[in-house]
């Protein structure tokens, strides 16, 4: 029924990772474009009505209120200029735009080989699966030709230690840890002056879990960034926060924390597939402009995907009853 955004024709791999990417934007798809598109079906015009109908919707699926604020305002920019005159233009326009709030965002981790270890510090509150996504993260490294090791630092959790180390025995990579309780930055620390002196590509360093509410933590993490900085002046090189897309727009709030606090330069969404608050993304892409690294759509490795504006808008403006991207 409406356009899409143009990309090269895909693979049959492409356009299988195309589905599942589809497949895990299900419940965020049904909420957000579902309802659009049932909303416009019998509408024959536009008017203020139907621009306040949107505005819910837009609302409803997370994607806050200063995004929101700014679509509707553009739509409603387009239709006194004339160029919006029937409900089905008023979509390509809305993707056109949401797009438009996303790309700037669509930046992928390029990992630099210097001969120096490229250090990603990795931060969220528990529960958000960052040690899941460090374990993804780095098979999808070593897929693509880099070493990689790995540092426990969420010493405050023995299963932490536990999971990162299990990670690491089912890709060979090795994992630097010492006992619960042990001091974070002193782990980080020695992980880093390791993958220098093995001439390790990419070092991924885990972080206990951090309340952004609870400020002693947080100069914690701060704490880990400064003997970080003792160990390589340029590390980290990444710091990434990793938020659960489930929980909406109280990502939007750690975000915004985590940020004054860690300079965050890049993120990971989570859990994509099993909630319908995928709109979170427009949200922390208008209010941030951080770059998101990646989007979580299920639990196998391959589910851990670089973050693709174009991508995301065709997944979640696709029909089911449509083909693969066009």
């Amino acid at each position: 029924m409406f356009g899409f955004i143009k990309s090269k024709s895909a693979t049959p791999k492409n356009k299988n990772l195309f589905a599942r990417l589809k497949d895990g934007l299900k419940r965020t798809r049904s909420n957000f474009t579902g309802n659009l598109l049932n909303l416009l079906l019998n509408r024959q015009s536009i008017d203020k009505d139907l621009l306040e109908e949107i505005e819910t919707i837009l609302l409803m699926a997370d994607v806050g209120v200063d995004a929101t604020s700014d679509i509707i305002e553009n739509l409603t920019k387009h239709l006194k200029n004339n160029k919006i005159s029937e409900p089905k233009e008023l979509i390509d326009k809305l993707k056109e735009h949401l797009h438009s709030i996303l790309q700037p965002c669509s930046q992928t981790l390029d990992i630099p080989k210097t001969g120096s270890a490229y250090t990603i510090l990795v931060t969220g509150i528990n529960g958000a699966g960052k040690t899941t996504t460090i374990g993804k993260m780095a098979h999808q490294f070593q897929q693509k030709g880099y070493s990689v090791m790995l540092a426990a630092g969420d010493t405050y959790r023995a299963a932490a230690v536990e999971q990162l180390e299990t990670w690491g025995e089912r890709h060979n990579t090795p994992v630097i840890s010492q006992s619960t309780g042990a001091d974070s930055a002193s782990v980080i620390f020695d992980a880093i002056k390791s993958a220098q002196a093995k001439k390790v590509d990419i070092l991924i360093a885990d972080t206990a879990g951090r309340l952004h509410t609870k400020s002693n933590l947080m100069e914690e993490l701060k704490k880990v960034k400064r003997v970080m900085a003792k160990a390589d002046q340029n590390a980290p090189h990444e710091t990434m926060l990793v938020l659960d897309a489930s929980i909406g727009q109280n990502a939007l709030n750690q975000a915004q924390t985590f940020h004054q606090d860690m300079n965050v330069t890049g993120i990971t969404i989570t859990k994509l597939d099993g909630t319908a608050k995928g709109g979170i993304l427009f949200a922390i892409a208008r209010q941030l402009n951080i770059p998101i690294r990646y989007i979580g759509i299920g639990e196998g490795s391959e589910d851990l995907r670089e973050f693709n504006a174009d991508n995301f808008i065709n997944a979640l403006f696709e029909n089911d009853s449509q083909g693969e991207a066009k």
